[in-house]
């Protein structure tokens, strides 16, 4: 029993062995000169006659080193057959990745601050003049900004001088851009480069301009930036449901009129077709008659301000209508489509309505209106950068 199990296994080996030949003999046949290809099939039938008729155990291991010792010779090698490895994995990896990114989960950067404090975009905080602000030592920083988002930024001047170039913001990783300022000092010319995050007005951010100019010892730079959160975007789920109203949803703004046209937004999907849309004066969405609050499944935080409170921004406060943002004393024009509580809004069949939850700041279907629902990419899945409480998948 035991000499037949070992028997067995080698017939298999055998098997597999005749298998992996062939592959290359078929894919070497047109390069294989006549008696090449006679002696190699000569080898393969007699292996394949040797597992048919059973040999034994040591037949069969003459029959494959035969076959070997004719792929050997009259196989010819592949030229750089460890590049070519190398090149094929990393293909497939290539292509496993894309195939994840096209089907499951797509990584997205959140670009503005219009769903905060939900999701946070790029924010930045200048620090001049603020004596109690401490600029963290080297190693902190690094720290920060690899795993908190968070960049420092201090430059004092070296002389009495004058701030002469800002230069662009530049990508160098996914994460990380370099931004630079050069002053000019009696001694000449001396420029400074800043990691930042991928916002382009590092000199609004700074609070400085071109010109201006600076006394020895003086703070010319320091503020710190936060980067926008980082998170997957799960492609799979609504290829066998609807989005269900409340979930945070990404979408193109392809065709959408006043938007660009070649952007992903991320919001609030808060209506969807037929339904008829109003923004009470409460700061409460009222869909089709019914009233939102935060007992509704998705609203919990949205709803969750004093209504005794103003709307601010960056903060929960609603949805806030043309109306409610005069009475606070907001002149910016943020819901042209909503005037009052008594404007109702019918949304397009087959497609969705989205508001930022960043209601004092987001620019949304309160301006522009529906979308197809096929502009629809996918749903907020997992923020996973950087390290903060909006790490992970609880959001709601």
């Amino acid at each position: 029993m035991i000499n037949w199990l070992f028997g067995s296994r080698t017939a298999r080996q055998a098997g597999d062995m005749c298998k992996h030949v062939r592959k290359i003999f078929n894919a070497q046949r047109d390069i294989l000169s006549p008696p090449a290809l006679n002696a190699v099939e000569a080898a393969m039938r007699d292996t394949q006659k040797a597992i048919r008729e059973k040999a034994g155990e040591e037949g069969l291991k003459k029959q494959m080193a035969n076959l070997e010792a004719a792929a050997n010779k009259w196989f010819k090698p592949y030229p750089n057959a460890s590049i070519r490895e190398n090149v094929e994995v990393l293909l497939v990896a290539l292509a496993v990745a894309m195939g994840i990114r096209t089907f499951f989960a797509q990584p997205f950067k959140i670009p503005t601050g219009s769903m905060q404090p939900t999701l946070f975009g790029i924010t930045s905080k200048n620090l001049k003049g603020d004596s109690t602000a401490q600029i963290p030592g080297v190693f902190a920083r690094i720290f920060d900004g690899a795993v908190r988002g968070t960049f420092y930024h201090y430059l004092a001047a070296e002389d009495d001088g004058e701030l002469v170039r800002i230069g662009p913001v530049e990508p160098v990783f996914r994460f990380i851009h370099k931004a630079s300022i050069t002053m000019r000092y009696p001694s000449g010319e001396k420029t400074y480069q800043f990691w930042c995050v991928p916002e382009d007005k590092f000199g609004d951010r700074a609070g400085i301009e071109e010109g201006q100019k600076f006394q020895k010892g003086e703070e010319i730079v320091k503020f710190k930036d936060l980067a926008g959160d980082h998170l997957f975007v799960d492609r799979l789920t609504y290829n066998f449901r609807r989005p269900t109203r409340g979930e945070i949803i990404v979408f193109e703004t392809r065709g959408i009129d006043n938007l660009p046209q070649d952007q992903f937004y991320i919001k609030r999907m808060v209506a969807m077709g037929d339904d008829q849309v109003q923004i009470g004066n409460d700061r409460h969405l009222i869909i089709n008659g019914k009233h939102l609050d935060k007992t509704t499944p998705h609203f919990e935080n949205v709803y969750s301000f004093n209504p005794q409170e103003p709307p601010l921004e960056s903060h929960y406060s609603g949805h806030v209508n043309q109306f409610v943002a005069g009475e606070f004393g907001y002149h910016f024009n943020i819901a042209p489509l909503f005037p009052d509580q008594s404007k109702v809004y019918s949304v397009t069949p087959d497609h969705y309505m989205v508001m930022g939850d960043n209601t004092m700041n987001s620019y949304d279907s309160r301006a522009w209106g529906d979308f197809p629902q096929t502009n629809v990419i996918g749903k907020y899945f997992f923020v996973y950068w950087p390290f903060s409480q909006r790490f992970g998948w609880g959001l709601k």
